[in-house]
């Protein structure tokens, strides 16, 4: 009798054991969790991943996933597609939406209720500042930054610490009232997410060849407009307004070395690395620019002369800024690419001629500013 009753407690505790068990592998089971996100590509698969740039597929990875009806990051809600959920993945875009408030979270809602949290970083990018439509404005002028990832709530932030009042902003333009105080130098544009510096100078005053304060050389001085007129940005500036005939030999601004008060103002480092510098200059075209030739020479212009057809930069039509300044950037290698006459580091000097020659008349109204050689990138 003894050994019956042994027998049978011993079952009944075998019994109860393996009831536990299959409980709770039952509830483990049926526990959706995340083990790890990874990228989708299959050659990549082991690249695993705690944040990833807005609107990237990514890859959760875990049990008990199949139920999964929403998923959140940070505060913003993505499309989850059933077809690319099973019980072990989902694949799934980071929204592109910016976040408002910021957890670094994962959130994953199911059928039944449950809420699956996982830390997770949404990486968005800071500002990224490519250029401005003119680097010259007035104090009160509207200034036009083009760029990216320009998410509002934002700062513009001009060289002697003002702030400029935002007139409009979109993800990849803003355009800001230039405030009393800004100097020549870089803008910083802040957001939530970073900030970022301009490689560029704002009224950049570097390196200038042609600036028309005061006007120096040999041509253009009957064309020089005082910096009191309407139409200037920058001081005095230079505006030809005549019928050029094709072909027709009109001289317009600069001089030899020793008549140009900028003469030394391109660094030795721009000769002989011109692939490190841009040649920049500010221009407005009252009148389309849609004929004849602007031909651009810097060194030695004069005594012996350049070959004037092939060694210039030719700055070729259309070009129509419709009656607004806009900033012109051009590789200096492109400018000095077919210089040959005495070109080279110049002790003495920089001769610089900009003037018209080629085919087709043109009814010319256009004003120029500011021609400088300056670094690419200041990074």
């Amino acid at each position: 009798m003894k050994s019956i009753n042994k027998t049978l407690l011993t079952l009944l505790i075998i019994m109860g054991a393996v009831t536990v068990f299959n409980s709770c592998t039952k509830d483990e089971a049926g526990t959706p969790s995340i083990s790890y996100v990874r990228i989708t590509r299959p050659a990549s698969s082991d690249s695993l991943l705690v944040g990833a740039g807005q609107g990237q597929l990514i890859a959760i990875v875990g049990n008990n996933l199949q139920d999964a009806v929403e998923i959140w990051f940070n505060d913003q809600p993505s499309r989850l597609t059933p077809t690319y959920i099973t019980n072990n993945t989902i694949l799934v875009r980071i929204p592109t939406q910016i976040p408002i408030a910021v957890n670094n979270r994962m959130k994953i809602i199911f059928k039944n209720g449950f809420v699956l949290e996982h830390e997770f970083t949404v990486q968005i990018s800071k500002p990224l500042i490519s250029s401005m439509v003119v680097e010259h404005v007035k104090e009160g002028g509207i200034a036009v930054i083009k760029g990216d990832y320009f998410y509002a709530p934002l700062t513009v932030e001009f060289t002697g610490g003002v702030t400029g009042q935002l007139a409009s902003v979109k993800d990849n333009e803003i355009e800001v009232i230039v405030p009393a105080g800004a100097q020549p130098g870089q803008i910083t544009v802040r957001t939530n997410f970073g900030e970022t510096k301009s490689d560029f100078w704002f009224r950049d005053n570097r390196n200038l060849l042609i600036h028309n304060d005061p006007w120096t050389g040999w041509w253009g001085q009957n064309l020089v407009v005082p910096g009191t007129d309407p139409l200037a940005i920058s001081g005095n500036f230079s505006r030809i307004t005549s019928n050029i005939g094709a072909w027709a030999w009109t001289e317009w601004i600069g001089g030899r070395e020793d008549a140009l008060a900028t003469s030394r103002n391109i660094p030795d480092d721009a000769v002989i690395n011109p692939a490190k510098y841009n040649l920049k200059f500010e221009i407005n075209t009252l009148k389309p620019y849609n004929n004849n030739m602007i031909k651009i020479m810097i060194g030695q212009v004069n005594s012996p002369d350049p070959n004037w057809n092939t060694e210039p930069y030719f700055f070729r039509p259309p070009f129509d800024t419709k009656g607004k300044w806009e900033t012109v950037v051009i590789p200096f290698e492109e400018v000095v690419a077919n210089y040959i006459t005495n070109w080279g580091i110049r002790p003495q000097g920089y001769g610089v001629k900009v003037w018209f020659h080629g085919p087709g008349a043109v009814d010319a109204d256009v004003a120029f500013d500011n021609l400088r050689v300056v670094l690419k990138s200041l990074k």
